[in-house]
């Protein structure tokens, strides 16, 4: 009897010391006995004690500031800016898929072949755009809560890689994280069983409402690894994970609308992104994981204004030249503009979306051609596609699946 109560003891030690020794939450016991598994159970945000915020901190947090504040007015001063959102969102969508191993790439999201050639990875991706949309748009109905971030994740995995995994739903069993083939005994993660994975989620849905001291750009990059760290769904946390970031900062007015591919960065640095969550939940040190998310905004706006200012050179530098061409000019014009929009054409399809007869529209993709604008993407006669090249180069950086 004394003998038990003695590894009682021991056990309820252990248990208070690894509670108080790491801040970022603590590794539970399920189902002693053959079928015991431990899984983490995060805390609750803020981090207690609170962030060190040092002077390397706070000067990536300016940086951040000083580098967001030039994307809002570069993008709140561009002729077409839904066209711009159109595009960084389907950039997005595919870096974000590519990170959790889709084999898709932006080329195959432009083809204008893809309702008849969908695979399931592109599928994939289309839902991302598709989930990313209608949670902006959601926004304007509802704050960012948890009945939102379901709602928004039945869309991401409506009828593709995934819809048999309770799309809408938080999961109603354990998951884990590891290699094909590993099991609870050999994961890399056990993310919280349900009833504090449940906690957990209600928690944080707080957290992303309450008024707080935190600096909002901290306050994202937490609520990301919370996220991440939960785990609350059995497919697409990933995805919605970093969704979370920009529906975050949309929310608080930090973005004023999604041109921010932040999955760009975080695929260029993938081993470090999931080494620095780890170090979280290992140590409890926050702080290396908010100054690492700070330098993927950073970056992500730096790319973001580099690519609008080159995309706004190219359309002025080709409406220039399509002006030159006398009358034939207006339908090319038109051209143009649909091919800011759908940079793959086949004619057939751009002379039935512009209600353009198919020789007019022919002829302007020979003369825009022949201005080295366009190039020709397959030869087989009626079913050729056209690229419009740079301005597919400055698109897709970064979404090459070797990137």
């Amino acid at each position: 009897m004394k003998y038990g109560m003695y590894n009682e003891a021991i056990f309820l030690f252990d248990f208070w010391r690894q509670k108080m020794n790491n801040r970022a939450g603590y590794y539970k016991t399920n189902f002693p006995g053959i079928a015991e598994y431990k899984s983490f159970v995060p805390a609750d945000l803020p981090p207690v004690p609170q962030l060190n915020i040092d002077n390397e901190m706070m000067r990536l947090l300016i940086q951040a500031h000083k580098q967001l504040g030039m994307l809002l007015e570069l993008s709140a001063n561009i002729p077409d800016l839904n066209l711009f959102i159109e595009m960084y969102v389907r950039k997005e969508s595919v870096l974000s898929s590519q990170i959790e191993g889709t084999q898709a790439t932006l080329l195959d999201i432009f083809d204008p072949k893809i309702n008849r050639n969908t695979n399931l990875d592109v599928a994939e991706v289309v839902n991302c755009i598709k989930a990313t949309d209608y949670a902006i748009n959601a926004l304007n109905e509802l704050p960012l809560c948890n009945r939102l971030i379901k709602q928004t994740h039945a869309v991401l995995l409506d009828n593709a890689r995934g819809a048999n995994k309770s799309p809408g739903e938080f999961r109603s069993s354990q998951n884990w994280i590891g290699g094909q083939g590993s099991t609870l005994k050999n994961a890399v993660y056990i993310p919280p069983e349900l009833n504090d994975m449940h906690n957990a989620m209600s928690e944080l849905e707080k957290f992303m409402n309450e008024d707080s001291e935190l600096d909002e750009l901290v306050k994202a990059a937490l609520i990301h690894y919370q996220f991440e760290t939960i785990h609350p769904f059995l497919d697409g946390n990933g995805r919605i994970g970093r969704l979370l970031i920009i529906l975050y900062l949309i929310d608080k007015k930090i973005l004023s609308s999604p041109v921010l591919y932040i999955s760009y960065y975080l695929k260029k640095n993938r081993t470090e992104y999931y080494d620095r969550m780890s170090e979280v939940r290992k140590n409890g040190n926050y702080e290396q994981w908010v100054k690492f998310m700070l330098k993927a905004i950073t970056q992500s706006a730096q790319d973001a204004c580099s690519s609008i200012v080159k995309l706004a050179k190219l359309h002025e530098r080709n409406l220039g030249v399509i002006k030159t061409m006398g009358k034939s000019s207006k339908n090319t014009e038109k051209l143009l503009t649909y091919l800011e929009h759908n940079p793959i054409i086949a004619i057939t399809t751009a002379s039935e979306a512009l209600g353009i007869a198919f020789n007019t529209v022919s002829e302007a993709v020979r003369r825009l051609i022949d201005k080295d604008i366009l190039v020709i993407r397959e030869d087989f006669n009626r079913n050729r596609t056209f690229a419009y090249k740079e301005y597919l180069e400055i698109l897709t950086e970064g979404t090459d699946l070797y990137d």
